[in-house]
């Protein structure tokens, strides 16, 4: 159930859960099934905003991120995310390629980044469950670059004849996107309407909290705080025993065996700091992927008769030996027009706009820190120079990987301001020396206490991190609940 009156925290809670977004929701999914006599207490600093009330809005939530953290002058001044009941599951565009496999030993391999406790083989079962839960639409031919033990939920949406010309000249590097976009009608989504306006999607069609969720809104046992803004966790002897957290002028206590914090990857750490439990890790490493726009001008061949957002991923510049010293890259073929028409009479549609993004790695000055006042303060003062290298890679070798298409010439659209994925922060290792938590998510020095979402990343994989999210998440509930 859901209630605005926090005297619903007097009880004691089987857990207690700090945030709602991928990795919370996923995690709690994942409890109630190891333990469904549970009660769980969910506390979230956002309110609670159908979809409704989104699209009349314009807006998935009241509160502007940028009004919960500062940004020294010269640094990195976007990080974009949703502050409300679901997270980014509101605002999210519904991309869902998984990690590549060679995402999660970067280090082994390539002398680069750290390599994850887990990996890709232990994290598959888990992405077919989240895929599952999500009704993700999806060809099957990619399992030729990320092996899979099942079909797609959804068949994937039909592709453009750009897409087309790849897939034939590209069979084992290009591929229908993977998305919980709905490509055909669900009993709980309809079909994409394809008209590029995901955040806010105006057709039920992508996967989010109202259509995934909303019977937390009624299950008994579990009772979700909103307008809940935590700052602190009460700890001792390595055990956690409540959060603090403030409600309008006044300022409670939730109690619980198990807690759980989601919150993000600024404002988790942030949390941990105030909280005293500031180990030299907390907070270092944040980081996000380096996007960047392209547009390739085509002679005669008309785009944009596809049937969703983005149609394709192509991985010819995703892993290879060059990640020794270049970042990897994953090309999303766009089905909108994001820089307009071409101008050329009778040539309109003869443009294909590409969104590129780049691997970055972590890098400890890139940090959040506290102001005096408690707000967590995001220091980024520059992308990796390995990350730099890889858009560079990237955008000179478009035309090799574009050879199939009649392309006339690529332009360069732009950096693109956040790639409203924020990562890193709270980082996952075996070694408590150099790592916040543990291969299953539980903080080194307080064993009952999980950290869930990107924040713990050991590297920032250039794909879409929201399944991944999801998996581990559920993977974190099998093995700590």
């Amino acid at each position: 159930m859901i209630s605005a009156a926090p005297e619903a925290v007097r009880d004691r809670y089987d857990a207690v859960l700090v945030g709602s977004g991928f990795g919370s929701l996923f995690f709690l999914e994942g409890l109630l099934v190891r333990r469904p006599q549970a009660r769980v207490l969910v506390l979230e600093r956002g309110q609670h905003h159908p979809v409704a009330w989104q699209l009349a809005q314009q807006r998935s939530s009241a509160i502007d991120p940028r009004a919960t953290f500062r940004v020294p002058p010269g640094h990195k001044p976007d990080w974009d995310f949703t502050v409300g009941l679901g997270g980014g599951t509101n605002c999210w565009y519904a991309q869902t390629p998984r990690f590549h496999p060679n995402d999660f030993r970067t280090a082994s391999l390539y002398g680069v980044g750290r390599d994850w406790p887990v990996g890709y083989d232990e994290l598959e079962p888990y992405y077919v469950r989240a895929e599952r839960r999500m009704a993700v639409s999806g060809s099957e031919v990619m399992g030729r670059v990320l092996p899979r033990s099942a079909p797609f939920p959804l068949p994937p949406h039909r592709v453009t004849r750009a897409d087309e010309l790849m897939q034939a000249a590209q069979p084992e590097r290009h591929f229908a996107i993977a998305t919980a976009r709905a490509s055909v009608k669900t009993p709980e989504r309809n079909r994409c309407c394809s008209t590029g306006t995901c955040r806010l999607c105006p057709a039920n069609a992508k996967f989010n909290f109202e259509n995934g969720f909303a019977a937390l809104l009624k299950d008994p046992r579990v009772t979700i705080v909103t307008g809940a803004e935590v700052t602190h966790l009460e700890h001792a002897g390595g055990r956690a025993s409540a959060a603090l957290f403030r409600h309008g002028e006044r300022e409670y206590r939730a109690r619980g065996e198990l807690l759980m914090l989601g919150a993000n990857g600024i404002h988790s750490p942030a949390i941990l700091l105030r909280s005293g439990l500031d180990h030299p890790t907390t907070g270092r490493g944040i980081h996000e992927q380096i996007g960047y726009y392209a547009e390739a001008e085509l002679d005669g061949l008309d785009h944009f008769d596809g049937g969703t957002l983005t149609t394709g991923l192509n991985y010819s510049l995703y892993d290879g030996d060059f990640r020794r010293t270049d970042a990897s890259a994953l090309l999303y073929f766009e089905n909108r027009w994001v820089h307009g028409l071409r101008k050329t009479y009778g040539r309109w549609r003869q443009v294909l706009p590409l969104t590129i993004a780049v691997e970055d790695l972590p890098q400890d000055d890139n940090r959040v820190l506290l102001d005096a006042d408690g707000m967590p303060v995001v220091h980024h003062a520059r992308n990796s120079e390995y990350g730099e290298r890889g858009v560079q890679r990237s955008f000179d070798q478009l035309a090799r990987v574009l050879a199939p298409l009649p392309v006339e010439r690529i332009v360069f659209r732009g950096l693109r301001p956040t790639e409203s994925h924020v990562q890193g922060s709270l980082r996952m290792g075996r070694d408590p020396a150099n790592s916040v938590v543990d291969a299953d998510q539980v903080h080194h020095a307080v064993r009952n206490l999980v950290v869930v979402g990107s924040s713990v990343f050991p590297t920032g994989p250039c794909a879409n991190p929201s399944l991944t999210v999801a998996a581990m998440s559920l993977r974190s509930a099998e093995r700590v609940v």
